[in-house]
């Protein structure tokens, strides 16, 4: 540090006294044994940078030490060719030019002070002395934004913990269960035979097993409509009224897999394999005491009513059940696909329920879901984005048949809390309401015309699958999209034009910019955040035919087709899923600001969120 003009000088006894409760506040201090903290403190030496003076820069060679700010902010700007220059910035706290001391080479960063700065200079030799001490520091150098990342995490859970105490995760993975040992009978054995094992050992199923392979299971609830009703003889082979192709789960995979399983094949019990040799067997009632709020619970509950009342309660199930799962530390990425397809089994009830009313044939048409609903990462706070497509063979006068219809399973849901949707995005907008031929029109003018209009339409739009009906009428839609945006270089670019509209939170010297209201530093977590990496997902993914629609398979599909190390695109994954967290963190709060479910007082988060968000 000679070659600069500010002083550096060992700290003093007084300093370190004060230093050592500072640091105990933040990671990874707050980890270490206390003589591997006085160890750091001992070591540096503090040194005074005026307001723009510059701390380290590229120029500067390979930097000798590491950086620790005790007071002001630092500004970090990386300038890249051919990229917009970048710029971050470092409060109390924060370490700097750790990749570099440890790679030893020059920082590809110039840090200046933003006010008057004091910092502490710890040597790189004593760094890699107390790395080789003090695993907590290690394991920062190393990993420091997956450890901010899992503290975040253990905040989060800690949060909502209190609701959840007397809950098991659904992130347990099956084999370290209490697995149930499975009854088991040979396919040649009676009917007789086999009621008469499941009575004495008071169990809800029996497998059906010929030489350590699955053939079939039979379950309580087979009994009445397959035997009892049917009149079948007690003498008949147990291999007659079995259900075949039974589904299997391994021990390695998760009570959530298994909840998600039953719900989606309408199934409760579940034998679990180990290396392919039969181990134990799960079932709806055993999750059941896992998890309270079970999915399979709510999703059976679901099914089993046409009343809009009960619905109405389930939905309300779903919410509570999302809270709980937040305090048991569920991560985004399984909390959206299990939020998303709990709504899907709703809706997907509504309308069975309203095609009945309407005498409409499910196989004439199709409910598609838009959005984050067709991207199947669907938060709590949600409004209804869907449309419906039918066949051309239908007469024109059924059209008016379908928009009774849809507006009645639309209101069904905002019944439920899916808000109607403000801009009208829904299967009962006679625009939205149309033919396959009629969508193939629409989707080419949008991707060849590209009005303003016309790429909110496709950011909309271009996101969505098949929720309830016929499946296939959406195959050429889908097929037209991939294959015409991809080779529409000008859509694609528009698409880019409209995206790099929307800026995220940072100011000129990369701190978050927030907006004001009612006094309070908040910043829009979905249109400053989550919607910007779903833009960049959906173009790229467009642009190179990529059919995934959900943000993490696009992303790491992106990241194939462009390339990227595997490591780098599961950041950007990671990304997205830390931003998802703390919307879902918001809107299962109490209080929102401004009424809107994804706005956050940054003031509000604690410091390892504010890192990471920034």
């Amino acid at each position: 540090m000679a070659e600069k003009s500010n002083a550096s000088y060992p700290a003093s006894h007084s300093l370190i006294q004060n230093l050592r409760q500072q640091l105990n506040q933040s990671l990874p201090f707050s980890k270490m044994a206390k003589k591997d903290v006085d160890f750091f403190l001992t070591a540096s030496s503090e040194a005074y940078f005026a307001p723009k003076e510059v701390i380290l820069s590229p120029a500067d060679g390979i930097p000798k030490f590491l950086y620790l700010i005790r007071q002001g902010r630092v500004s970090g700007r990386r300038d890249i060719p051919g990229i917009e220059e970048t710029a971050f910035l470092l409060d109390v706290g924060s370490l700097f030019s750790i990749g570099s001391a440890f790679a030893n080479r020059p920082v590809s960063t110039s840090y200046s002070a933003v006010d008057d700065c004091f910092c502490l200079l710890f040597p790189v030799e004593a760094m890699r002395q107390l790395a080789s001490q003090s695993t907590p520091f290690s394991e920062f150098l190393n990993n420091r934004i997956w450890g901010l990342l899992q503290e975040s995490r253990i905040a989060l859970r800690n949060s909502f913990a209190s609701q959840t105490l007397a809950e098991q995760s659904l992130e347990s993975r099956l084999g370290d269960l209490a697995l149930k040992k499975p009854l088991t009978i040979g396919p040649n054995k009676s009917l007789r035979e086999a009621l008469t094992l499941i009575h004495e050992k008071k169990v809800g199923s029996i497998l059906i097993v010929e030489e350590l392979t699955i053939l079939g299971i039979l379950t309580r609830y087979d009994v009445l409509s397959r035997v009892t009703l049917s009149n079948v003889d007690l003498s008949t082979p147990i291999s007659a009224v079995m259900t075949p192709n039974v589904k299997t789960l391994t021990v390695d995979d998760t009570a959530e897999m298994a909840g998600l399983l039953m719900s989606r094949f309408n199934i409760r019990h579940l034998p679990i394999l180990d290396q392919g040799v039969l181990v134990g067997i799960i079932s709806e009632r055993d999750l059941f005491s896992l998890q309270r709020l079970s999915l399979s619970n709510i999703s059976s509950a679901i099914r089993g009513t046409d009343e809009l009342a009960q619905l109405k309660k389930c939905a309300d199930d779903i919410r509570k059940f999302a809270r709980n799962l937040l305090g048991q530390g569920i991560q985004a990425r399984q909390l959206t696909t299990l939020i998303s397809h709990l709504n899907d089994v709703l809706t997907e009830r509504l309308i069975e329920i309203y095609a009945a009313k309407h005498q409409l044939n499910m196989n004439q048409f199709a409910w598609i879901a838009l959005g984050s609903e067709g991207r199947s990462e669907q938060t709590i706070a949600t409004d209804q984005d869907n449309a419906l497509v039918f066949s051309d063979t239908e007469p024109v006068s059924q059209r008016e048949a379908y928009l009774c219809f849809a507006g009645e399973v639309n209101q069904a849901l905002n019944e439920c809390g899916y808000p109607l949707c403000k801009g009208n995005i829904m299967a009962s907008n006679p625009e939205l309401c149309l033919t396959q031929n009629e969508w193939l029109v629409r989707f080419s003018r949008w991707i060849e015309q590209g009005s303003p209009q016309d790429l909110l339409n496709a950011s909309i739009f271009f996101d969505f699958r098949v929720l309830a009906g016929n499946a296939d009428l959406l195959a050429p839609l889908k097929e037209y999209v991939r294959t015409k945006a991809a080779a529409t270089p000008r859509f694609i670019k528009l698409l880019a034009d409209n995206s790099l509209n929307i800026r995220v939170p940072l100011n000129w010297f990369g701190a978050i910019e927030p907006t004001e209201i009612d006094g309070q530093k908040t910043i829009n977590l979905k249109l400053q955040g989550t919607a910007i990496i779903v833009d960049v997902a959906r173009i790229y993914s467009l642009a190179h035919g990529i059919e995934a629609t959900n943000t993490r398979e696009r992303l790491a599909a992106v990241g194939r087709a462009l390339n990227v190390p595997e490591s780098e695109s599961a950041a950007w994954i990671t990304a997205f899923d830390f931003l998802q967290t703390q919307r879902l963190a918001v809107q299962t709060g109490e209080a929102k600001i401004d009424d809107n479910p994804n706005v956050i007082d940054i003031d509000k988060l604690n410091s390892v969120d504010r890192s990471i968000l920034k």
